[in-house]
């Protein structure tokens, strides 16, 4: 008889781990939808680089023009990718790009501001190795 209430314990022990641990798991990777707009994209500074740009953003691949925002599917352990680039269009381009993670467990109940700053260096001429700083600005909220 103590060889089979152990053979049920243990199954059922095993039953309500699976169901318990099966929970939390569909609980962990359940998404939630954000919003992330693209705020704008500002010449902080200029040192003789030049004065025609292109610039783009994209948010986790898709791309997004300036007060435009996009959905995005998160899971709660993910990330958001965010992507910045700035072109100093003459002959000879000079550009520069970042990326960032963003952390959705980072971004707080009200919404987040992030920040990526773009460098872009003068390749060529008497201003060579002089650059420019963009700054784009993202707002990342949780929608409800």
């Amino acid at each position: 008889m103590n060889k089979v209430w152990a053979k049920a314990s243990a199954i059922l022990l095993v039953v309500v781990s699976l169901i318990f641990n099966g929970t939390y798991a569909l609980a962990a990777s359940a998404a939630s939808t954000y919003i992330i707009t693209f705020q704008q994209a500002t010449l902080v500074s200029n040192d003789h680089v030049g004065n025609d740009w292109a610039i783009a953003a994209q948010v986790a691949g898709q791309s997004i023009s300036e007060g435009n925002s996009v959905k995005v599917k998160a899971k709660s352990g993910s990330s958001i990718k965010l992507y910045a680039y700035a072109e100093e269009q003459d002959k000879i381009p000079d550009v520069g790009e970042t990326t960032k993670n963003v952390k959705v467990s980072s971004v707080s109940s009200k919404g987040s501001t992030v920040k990526l700053r773009v460098t872009v260096t003068e390749n060529r001429g008497r201003y060579s190795g002089h650059q420019a700083v963009w700054e784009f600005t993202y707002k990342i909220k949780k929608q409800s």
